[in-house]
């Protein structure tokens, strides 16, 4: 944890939520689909080779996040992946998805197109996010 380096594409590409100290939780940037990501500060690539303490920690956050998109954001599918061919640093895609999104049915992954939250979008999934998901936002 101690050399933990957010990759730069991760980085530009979505918005620090929180800190949890052995994981960070981020929102992408594109509001086209509400869109967090989970990276362990590991130095690890693949999900087969984190500790099985994490493996559990992370699947507790997919699920708590997958209940508050499914709950709080009215998705009707939620998409999760660990696709890593672009960036290998280890993180993890929850994305709610819509009938109605830009390119349902779709994958999201590598998709030009781009609609950048205002601050009052990205500020009110936050205050949603930690009114309603006290599990997501715990360090």
């Amino acid at each position: 944890m101690n050399n933990f380096k957010l990759d730069r594409r991760l980085a530009e590409t979505s918005s620090l939520i929180k800190d949890l100290g052995d994981i960070e939780l981020r929102l992408s940037n594109n509001a086209l689909v509400p869109w967090f990501l989970l990276i362990p500060k590991v130095q690890l690539t693949e999900w087969f080779e984190l500790e099985e303490v994490m493996q559990i920690r992370l699947n507790k956050l997919v699920s708590a996040l997958s209940a508050f998109l499914k709950t709080e954001l009215k998705v009707d599918k939620i998409n999760i992946a660990t696709i890593g061919n672009v960036v290998s640093q280890m993180h993890i895609h929850v994305v709610g998805r819509k009938q109605d999104d830009f390119c349902w049915p779709d994958v999201v992954w590598g998709k030009q197109q781009f609609k950048p939250y205002t601050d009052d979008q990205r500020n009110e999934i936050i205050m949603s996010l930690i009114k309603r998901c006290s599990a997501c936002v715990q360090a």
